[in-house]
């Protein structure tokens, strides 16, 4: 089982939305989803909710560390994801809530979120995949793919999965911040590396 590291970002969010209060900062938490099952599996796209979670891994801004939620520990996430001021993540709104509706008829779009996915499709008119953006913008990529997780799925290798499941996360995490400090990512059309402007500081999401 993978050792979920603490990585201190609290001055790097301090410099994005400074407290009003000493000590106080918001709780951001990012996450992502790996899956038991393929679209294939359950009977197209139409069916996320019945995907279901192999792994489930966040990053909490306050306690500024990395969890792990396998299938059993699902709506202890959900009281989690409560608690946050904002959720982040790269494509949560489509994909990562609707594998949540399997587990519980919470209303995720109560959630104050931003999905960096859905952020740039609309200033940009079509999707990216977050590994063009991470090689772009922060010089890392994804160290897997889905395909591949469903593979780790059946071998029965969910150790892997929470390696890969955390990367994600922590690629989630460290694009969005550098998009909210710089106002701006980049990802790799061909041969040329296009600036996209956003604008992702947590003033905007975060109510005072």
């Amino acid at each position: 089982m993978p050792v979920f590291r603490k990585i201190n970002m609290a001055e790097q969010l301090s410099l994005l939305d400074p407290p009003k209060q000493k000590n106080a900062k918001p709780r951001v938490i990012y996450f992502d989803i790996e899956t038991l099952r393929s679209a294939q599996d359950v009977g197209g796209w139409g069916n996320i909710q019945k995907m279901g979670v192999a792994s489930l891994v966040c990053y909490d801004s306050v306690d500024e560390a990395f969890s792990e939620y396998g299938e059993s520990r699902v709506l202890d996430f959900v009281q989690k994801l409560q608690t946050a001021d904002l959720v982040i993540g790269y494509n949560i709104l489509r994909f990562d809530y609707t594998v949540l509706k399997g587990y519980t008829s919470f209303n995720f779009a109560s959630l104050p979120s931003l999905d960096l996915m859905d952020d740039l499709t609309k200033v940009l008119g079509h999707r990216l995949k977050l590994d063009s953006l991470a090689q772009a913008t922060l010089g890392q990529g994804k160290t897997a793919d889905g395909l591949q997780s469903l593979q780790w799925v059946k071998e029965g290798r969910f150790d892997l999965i929470r390696e890969y499941c955390q990367k994600d996360v922590e690629v989630t995490r460290d694009l969005h911040l550098y998009g909210a400090r710089e106002g701006h990512v980049y990802y790799q059309n061909y041969a040329e590396k296009v600036k996209v402007p956003i604008q992702w500081s947590l003033d905007k999401f975060i109510k005072k």
